[in-house]
């Protein structure tokens, strides 16, 4: 009860009408590992130490400020987000955006900021609603941190009388590296796009279907005359053309979704599948998009432009009670197409560790204890293509297990 007689109730009441819309929330996810092999590189939550096989650590620690305001009709005018990650290595900015509603049709907004890309399914999926442990190999490389400096305009009806109230449409311009670094390094920007139909009933016993598409084209400028191209022998071909100084090359990604759910007498079957492929440019050594400008020993790196694809398939089924889930993941991520096998190592082709595919099959179960915590038991079993390079002659050891506490508030 606030007194408004008073001086203080007054003021008390003023703050109350102007924050009654700010929302604090947050995440932590203490966990352990274990891996099958010692100092292994893993996108299961990063490399292990080069003498360790397990681990206890911090995942993820996340806290996050939402304040949202309305006009008279009740609805939103403004949304502004800040959120942070604090774990053992350190804090970061995960999320500082603004959003900017149109007060009139309650249609379209505006997005600038730190944000997730609007790039497929996983990239956006939180990583606190997230099933499983982590997000898929395809998805940590392309779109390493998820997020990106930009700006984006979003169509998407809010009234549910709006003949296309199922449809969002996001279109936006990004700096490129994302968290990766500290800064954008070339004048080029990425333009992503993605068309989105949202969950829709079937049937009367509302089975829901959502799809989407994906776009995101970009490039890296090229600072050294020397690129390395893929031919379609297999090899990597040396372009030394003082021509190319200056010239985009290509990240071209063109992606598909599809999420599907059929509800159960307690809880859901649900059906994710995910599919990308394209044109990515790194370096001979990495397919991640560089943080910053590739370089060795002070003098620029050239870049190596390579076709990749990748998908992952999930299938989630509750165990008689929303308390109990059942999760089985597989994804694959292939970073150079034109090549196979026992090429990669070849003397001549110019092959590295970073052309190899990869395959992951993942399963695991989560016991809900309620809105506010949850534990996760998941094993990643890992295979890489046998290469005629040395460490990857037979699959690596590299499989993990992961025990995880998420606590939410």
């Amino acid at each position: 009860m606030i007194d408004t007689s008073t001086s203080l109730g007054k003021g008390m009441i003023s703050i109350y009408k102007n924050y009654d819309h700010l929302r604090i929330s947050g995440y932590m996810q203490p966990q352990f590992q274990w891996a099958t092999g010692k100092g292994v590189g893993v996108y299961q939550g990063g490399d292990f130490p080069k003498q360790s096989d397990n681990r206890f650590m911090f995942r993820r620690g996340r806290i996050r400020f939402d304040y949202e305001h309305y006009n008279k009709q009740n609805l939103p005018t403004l949304q502004f987000v800040f959120q942070f990650d604090g774990t053992e290595r350190g804090v970061n900015i995960r999320d500082f955006w603004g959003r900017l509603f149109d007060g009139k049709w309650d249609v379209m907004s505006l997005t600038m900021g730190m944000f997730a890309r609007p790039f497929g399914f996983e990239v956006n999926y939180s990583s606190g609603d997230r099933e499983a442990p982590e997000r898929g190999r395809m998805s940590q490389i392309l779109m390493k941190t998820e997020r990106d400096l930009g700006a984006m305009v979003s169509w998407a009806p809010r009234k549910k009388s709006h003949p296309l109230s199922f449809l969002k449409v996001d279109v936006g311009l990004f700096n490129g590296q994302g968290l990766a670094g500290p800064e954008d390094y070339d004048s080029h920007k990425d333009l992503i796009a993605r068309v989105a139909m949202k969950p829709t009933a079937l049937n009367r016993q509302k089975w829901l279907l959502s799809v989407g598409a994906s776009i995101l084209y970009g490039g890296l400028e090229q600072f050294t005359p020397v690129v390395y191209r893929m031919q379609k022998t297999g090899q990597f071909y040396k372009d030394s053309s003082d021509a190319n100084i200056g010239l985009i090359a290509p990240r071209h990604y063109y992606g598909g979704d599809a999420q599907f759910v059929i509800p159960n007498a307690k809880g859901s079957t649900q059906f994710r599948a995910e599919y990308i492929r394209g044109t990515q440019s790194s370096t001979r050594n990495s397919t991640e998009t560089p943080g910053e400008i590739p370089m060795i020993d002070d003098v620029f790196a050239p870049l190596a432009i390579r076709n990749f694809d990748g998908a992952y398939l999930n299938f989630l089924q509750h165990l008689g009670s929303e308390k109990h889930q059942l999760v089985l993941k597989y994804d694959w991520y292939d970073p150079n197409t034109r090549v196979k096998g026992k090429q990669i190592g070849k003397d001549g082709l110019n092959l590295t560790a970073a052309d190899i595919r990869f395959d992951t099959f993942g399963a695991g179960y989560v016991y809900y204890f309620n809105e506010h915590m949850k534990a996760t038991l998941w094993f990643d079993r890992i295979w890489n293509e046998s290469t005629s390079l040395d460490g990857f002659t037979g699959d690596v050891d590299d499989n993990v297990f992961t025990c995880r506490l998420q606590y939410r508030f």
